[in-house]
């Protein structure tokens, strides 16, 4: 199939529609990290409270993966998409009104449950309708928006901190109690903007063709892939090979999915997912301006840093984005887990023996944006085309509930145990341990992961059938 055949501008517009899901799920991800301080001094939360704070929206993210993948495959993945920003819209705004720490925790869970969906939902619809040459840089679109998400909440974050404490006060009581003497409330209701403008961008593209064919509705799906394909043949040839893969429409999907070859790849994907979770990234995410704080720096300070962080990772995955297709999933895992390995151990050491060395806090910045630089082009870039490739059509969205429920357990574990294991391992012990659980998750890539860029989904499927 000629270049020319391809309408690459349509394809980029509707990826870049659902990777909009992305920037909310970073920006409700992330923005947690600004908050953490305020709302326990205001609540006089302890130690575990706090864990539960961070945890909350995690918890919803757990129903939503649970979820999301078998609404995707019973009402399609559009709706499924409008359904998650209606509930992140709902999550700001309530966030932003909550007349105590049980409302927050409940508007944090609703818009956690919005994360959990759209974190397989928008990679899945966008892997379905892409051609297999950018597959790997349309999916990774996905990937921008969620550090896009953490970076906006790092400025959001940083540029409402300074605001609280400045000379002007809003004649309002509601503005003042929001945006001065309570900040923490217009860090989350901030959301409501982005998660209004997804809610109606949504509209205007198109189901899964791949889901149509499912659901025996070829008149629909050939209609989409011609806008995409503009050949009526290539396009017939591959609607004829998607219905050839679907399965019998009287098997259950959880009969499928326990098929030894779907059964693997499905078991294969949960272990990815989980590991990588306790390879620090999320912990640096949630923790980052606390962790910058025990090393002595002050609050303000510590949200700069963040930024930093955040610009960093938004800047290397647009290059992941660039050579991903190029390069291979698996060469970024192997040279960005290497790089990650390196910089925890450096980190560890850092706090070991700072004082003894007379280390700077820009030392333990300059390791900490080297980690970020490796995750990001690496198992951050990966983890989403991976999930988003692996599994067929007929389970897609069930089976990546089930990897997405192991990537949001491995999460909310992680949100639960950085404080405890802060406090308990000290920061030295805790980056150790994060560097030692890189190795399993490198052998799992390099022995039982195949290598999937260049191939149709349809290709893919057939290696694990095989």
């Amino acid at each position: 199939m000629k270049r020319k055949e391809e309408n690459l501008l349509y394809l980029i517009f509707i990826s870049i529609v659902a990777a909009l899901g992305g920037f909310l799920f970073g920006y409700d991800t992330a923005v947690i990290s600004g908050t953490v301080t305020q709302v326990v001094d205001q609540f006089g939360l302890d130690s575990i409270q706090t864990g539960w704070f961070v945890g909350s929206a995690l918890i919803g993210s757990i129903a939503g993966v649970s979820s999301g993948g078998m609404i995707s495959d019973r009402i399609g993945r559009k709706k499924s998409m409008i359904l998650a920003a209606f509930l992140f819209t709902i999550s700001a705004l309530g966030c932003a009104i909550s007349a105590s720490f049980s409302q927050l925790v409940i508007y944090r869970v609703i818009g956690g449950i919005g994360i959990g969906m759209v974190s397989i939902i928008s990679p899945m619809y966008i892997s379905e309708l892409s051609v297999p040459r950018y597959r790997g840089s349309l999916v990774s679109l996905y990937q921008l928006a969620i550090t896009i998400g953490f970076l906006g909440a790092y400025l959001v974050n940083f540029r409402l901190l300074n605001f609280s404490t400045s000379t002007y006060a809003p004649e309002s009581l509601l503005l003042q109690k929001i945006f001065i003497q309570e900040v923490w409330r217009s860090m989350f209701g901030a959301e409501a903007l982005p998660a209004a403008a997804f809610l109606l961008v949504i509209f205007f593209i198109p189901e899964s063709p791949r889901w149509l064919v499912v659901r025996r509705d070829e008149n629909g799906a050939f209609r989409i892939l011609q806008r995409i394909f503009r050949n009526q043949e290539h396009v017939r040839a591959q609607i004829q090979e998607i219905k050839s893969l679907a399965g019998e429409k009287n098997k259950s999907e959880w009969k499928q999915i326990r098929e030894p070859g779907l059964l693997r790849a499905i078991l294969i994907g949960a272990a990815i997912a989980i590991l990588g979770q306790f390879m620090g990234v999320n912990a640096v995410l949630y923790y980052g301006p606390k962790i910058f704080e025990d090393s002595g720096l002050s609050s303000g300070d510590s949200l700069y840093y963040q930024v930093l962080v955040g610009l960093v990772n938004a800047l290397t995955t647009v290059v992941a984005l660039i050579i991903i297709d190029r390069v291979g999933r698996k060469q970024l895992v192997y040279w960005g887990v290497s790089g990650m390995i390196l910089a925890l151990l450096a980190i560890g050491f850092y706090f070991t023996l700072s004082e003894k060395l007379g280390l700077s806090s820009g030392f333990l910045l300059a390791f900490f944006l080297f980690y970020i630089f490796c995750t990001a082009i690496s198992i951050s870039a990966v983890i989403f085309v991976f999930l988003s490739e692996l599994y067929p059509t007929r389970v897609r969205g069930l089976a990546m509930s089930v990897a997405g429920l192991s990537l949001w357990v491995g999460t909310y574990l992680i949100g639960q145990l950085t404080p405890w294991m802060l406090e308990t391992l000290g920061p030295a012990g805790t980056f150790f341990l994060f560097a030692g659980m890189c190795l399993p998750y490198m052998w799992i890539i390099w022995k039982k992961v195949p290598e999937t860029a260049g191939k149709s989904l349809e290709e893919i499927e057939r290696t694990w059938i095989r």
